[in-house]
């Protein structure tokens, strides 16, 4: 047996937080440091996100990196067959078949970076969201302020009147909000 040889190994980590909280920023931040270290990276965005640009994620902050634009997450095993990392953003966007996905591929023994929302404007878990934080290696929290009065966010707030659970939006749609200076939707049961 060769010295110094060592298996590769699988790896999840999931950023997650509120809207405004910097978890885009944090996957790009990731992926530029491998792609720095010469690992093959390759990166997915789902399909609806088209808010700042068709083909790249794009982070509030305009920071940016080339991304694959997929409608399934099953898509995700065809494109990252020579990938050691793949960054996966908006994962909220995905239904839970993206678990099943994630996890093959850590087995596989890729580096797995997703970003997403863990919540809905709800305050209710969104879905794959608490599935991936279950099998991760790695959780990160990020948090965003709030923009009512300053404190430490961790809650994403529709400023709109739709009531349907995924509305693609930015700063024309959301806020991000303190547990005091959020409002869950009227007649909303599932919160708290």
């Amino acid at each position: 047996m060769e010295t110094g040889w060592r298996p590769q190994k699988g790896y999840i980590e999931v950023i997650c937080g509120s809207m405004f909280s910097g978890k885009t920023e944090e996957l790009i931040r990731r992926l530029i440091r491998a792609q720095i270290a010469k690992q093959k990276v390759v990166v997915f965005k789902p399909r609806i996100d088209n808010r700042f640009h068709k083909e790249k994620i794009v982070s509030h902050s305009k920071q940016e990196i080339p991304s694959i634009v997929i409608q399934d997450a099953d898509e995700i095993l065809h494109h990252a067959v020579f990938a050691q990392v793949i960054g996966i953003d908006e994962a909220q966007f995905f239904n839970n078949d993206l678990v099943e996905i994630v996890q093959k591929l850590a087995d596989s023994g890729k580096r797995v970076i997703i970003a997403g929302l863990d919540t809905d404007y709800r305050g209710v878990p969104f879905e794959p969201l608490p599935n991936l934080l279950a099998i991760a290696d790695d959780i990160v929290k990020m948090h965003a302020i709030c923009m009512r009065c300053g404190a430490q966010a961790n809650y994403t707030q529709r400023i709109t009147s739709s009531k349907e659970r995924v509305v693609v939006g930015a700063g024309e749609a959301y806020e991000a909000r303190c547990r005091h200076c959020f409002e869950p939707p009227e007649g909303d049961a599932e919160h708290k």
